[in-house]
Formats: structure tokens, sequence, C-alpha cells
């Protein structure tokens, strides 16, 4: 799977939504597979089954 960037632009309880930076798609995950810097607006990267905070 290719390298994606995303963008924090929901949290709701143990969920967020992510927003594809190039495709405008959305995401839903749970929070425990984000970094701990996840915030709304929060840069995110995804590579190697990883999220971090750009």
């Amino acid at each position: 799977m290719e390298p994606k960037d995303y963008i924090v632009i929901k949290i709701e309880g143990e969920y967020a939504t992510l927003k594809d930076v190039n495709t405008g798609d959305e995401l839903f995950i749970a929070m425990a597979l984000l970094p701990m810097d996840t915030d709304i607006g929060v840069k995110l990267h995804y590579e190697n089954l990883e999220y971090t905070v750009l």
C-alpha cells in the first residue's frame, strides 16, 4: 500500500474521521490506532501500517 497523508477533521469519542489530502476521501478509524498527539486539524502520514504526526 502506498503512503498517504491525512488531516483529522472530526473526533467523536473513541473514533476519528480522517480526510485524505490528495483525494478528499474520508476514513473512520479508532483513536487507539493513531498517535497520542492526534487532535482535530493535525496532519498524519500513513506508511508501513503506521500513522505518524507530520
